[in-house]
């Protein structure tokens, strides 16, 4: 799942754009494997973006709620 709409359209439209110019092997790896079938790449919400966790500092309301999404138990402070 991804938030990015922009990248979402880059791998289903396999036609090169100049901005597709210089896009990274992995990027290439990826589309290769969306058009054989093998996944989909799909649209989520920012706000329902499980991996935001893992990749950004998120103020603590946002980090909680997430970290309870995934099924995590909350920090018991002593």
């Amino acid at each position: 799942m991804c938030d990015n709409t922009a990248a979402i359209n880059l791998l289903k439209n396999p036609v090169m754009h100049s901005r597709s110019k210089h896009i990274e092997i992995k990027h290439h790896f990826i589309r290769d494997y969306v058009h054989r079938g093998t996944f989909e790449l799909m649209f989520i919400n920012t706000e329902e973006q499980l991996a935001d966790i893992f990749t950004k500092p998120l103020p603590e309301d946002r980090f909680v709620s997430l970290r309870l999404s995934l099924g995590l138990e909350p920090i018991i402070e002593q």
